[in-house]
């Protein structure tokens, strides 16, 4: 039997409430500075908002079930080239950092909440 070879993880989505769309866009656009990306026209009408983020896409889809800021070890991993800058942007944004608490090897990272409360793990590779 023929195995599947995955060649590449194309987008991630996480999900988020009615409504969030202005503050998702300010802060995975305005904070983080992630270009948005138009939707397709067929699925415009479900809410949401999608953004590059270097080879993959990040789409963010409304689920009217989502409660807003429900704790979760779930996340997406955003790679930035210079981790102080985003720790101070982050802070002076407003934002509570959540320091790594399982240091690894060769890693530098912490943790943010976006508006709706799904955990973001900002790293640095060194």
């Amino acid at each position: 039997m023929e195995r599947i070879q995955v060649t590449a993880l194309d987008h991630v989505q996480i999900a988020a409430p009615s409504g969030s769309e202005g503050a998702l866009r300010d802060f995975y656009g305005g904070l983080l500075g992630l270009r948005e990306r138009e939707k397709p026209e067929p699925l415009r009408s479900r809410g949401g908002v999608w953004f590059d983020c270097g080879n993959l896409e990040l789409h963010i889809g409304i689920d009217r079930t989502a409660p807003l800021n429900r704790p979760s070890k779930r996340h997406v991993a955003l790679s930035v080239s210079d981790l102080a800058v985003a720790r101070t942007r982050l802070i002076e944004a407003g934002c509570d950092l959540e320091e790594d608490s399982a240091p690894i090897g060769g890693l530098e990272r912490f943790y943010v909440r976006d508006p709706v409360g799904n955990r973001v793990e900002i790293l640095k590779r060194n």
